[in-house]
């Protein structure tokens, strides 16, 4: 274990672009889950240089940020895709639309579509193809943009960025333990704020702070485990709680996005299985949000609060 804040952050760093790398060869030959794993391993990595921010210059690290969103965004547009195409054949084959797991990883166990004749659903067949084509095209750009000159100078800066880190000076030679705990305090503060200002809200304006609490509650996860190596358990327990919170409302999201797709594509709200599919859903989302007060009760009485 690194002693000192700036070695320690920087060999948190150097897993996370390990990650990053390591993904790169799987996307390429569109492996199960490889957008997925690559994004977060993005993300992941984006997320840690913004927390641990005043260990490193200020400068640097917002190129690096900048060009990491932008990779982000790229795999985003696919992973959005591959999500709402498994949601969707997924409901497509199940028994009962207002209780089945609309999960990607429940999807994967199910009939694909098309095998299944003697339950037609035209409307969602329409929607998953349309998404399916979705993806495709954003997996050709995500490969296209690996072999271009802005993916290749970010890979180069991010080994740079380990090799001969930007540190401050001032603050990478302090102890370790410290400041990881400082930035998990701040990063848990952000969350509990967030949570409490959701009380009260309603409608389109609860889901998008629930949206905002989820980012945070990923940043959080993220931070803390980039921490465990320097805290130990607490920080390795944190960040299974907050991942756990993340997992919860990243559901109510991919519910109520998936909704919002089903209602913009139905140009009659009579084709054939539109309505089954909102109910599902509508039925999704409302199973998230019966988790979310357990998920979020470590936010009020962590002891770093």
């Amino acid at each position: 274990m690194s002693a000192t804040a700036g070695p320690a952050l920087i060999d948190a760093v150097a897993a996370d672009v390990d990650r990053l790398c390591t993904a790169e060869p799987d996307v390429r030959q569109d492996l199960p889950d490889s957008v997925h794993k690559m994004r977060v391993a993005t993300r992941r990595l984006r997320s840690v240089l913004k927390s641990y921010r005043r260990v490193l210059r200020r400068r640097a690290v917002g190129e690096i940020t900048d060009e990491l969103r932008w990779l982000a965004g790229l795999l985003g547009v696919a992973r959005d895709a591959e999500v709402r195409a498994e949601r969707f054949a997924a409901l497509l084959v199940a028994p009962d639309a207002g209780t089945e797991d609309t999960t990607p990883a429940a999807a994967k166990q199910r009939v694909p579509v098309g095998e299944n004749p003697t339950r037609p659903e035209n409307f969602g067949q329409r929607l998953v193809a349309e998404e399916r084509a979705i993806y495709t095209a954003a997996h050709r750009e995500v490969v296209d943009a690996f072999d271009g000159d802005r993916y290749t100078a970010l890979i180069g800066t991010l080994h740079g960025l380990i090799n001969d880190p930007p540190l401050k000076d001032s603050r990478a030679g302090e102890p370790a333990e410290p400041v990881f705990t400082k930035v998990l305090r701040r990063d848990l503060s952000e969350l509990r704020h967030l949570v409490h200002s959701e009380h009260g809200l309603s409608g389109d304006e609860r889901i998008e702070r629930l949206h905002d609490i989820r980012k945070a509650a990923k940043r959080l996860r993220y931070s803390a485990e980039a921490a465990t190596t320097v805290l130990g358990k607490p920080a390795e327990n944190l960040g299974k709680q907050a991942k756990h919170l993340q997992g919860v409302l990243g559901d109510h999201r991919d519910a109520v996005e998936a909704l919002t797709t089903i209602r913009t594509h139905a140009a009659d709200p009579a084709d054939s299985g539109y309505q089954r599919l909102c109910d599902a859903e509508e039925a999704a989302a409302a199973k998230a949000l019966e988790e979310y007060p357990d998920a979020v009760e470590f936010v009020h009485h962590h002891p770093l609060t």
